[in-house]
């Protein structure tokens, strides 16, 4: 049997180091949440972004720098690889 997409609209961004600056205001709402932690360490006395943990109703995930942060209609927030990503999706 073959399945097609069904199409859905979706808010999302790509994380990036920059994501105190460049993250939607729905990211910040599940920060504030404690939803979402952003992961950072300390490198040669600066602080660097390197990732985000999710907690989702299966548990947590992890995103990286340039995984894309999907927040679905139904309010549950997943992580897609890049290139999966622009397979999947076209921006509107």
């Amino acid at each position: 049997m073959q399945y097609k997409r069904k199409p859905c609209v979706v808010e999302a961004f790509m994380f990036d180091k920059d994501v105190d600056i460049n993250a939607p205001a729905w990211f910040f709402k599940e920060v504030e949440k404690e939803r979402i932690y952003i992961d950072r360490c300390i490198n040669d006395g600066a602080v660097h972004v390197y990732g985000c943990t999710i907690h989702t109703k299966c548990g947590k995930i992890k995103a990286k720098v340039g995984d894309y942060i999907i927040l679905e209609k139904s309010g549950e927030i997943r992580i897609s690889k890049a290139k999966e990503f622009k397979e999947q999706y076209e921006r509107m």
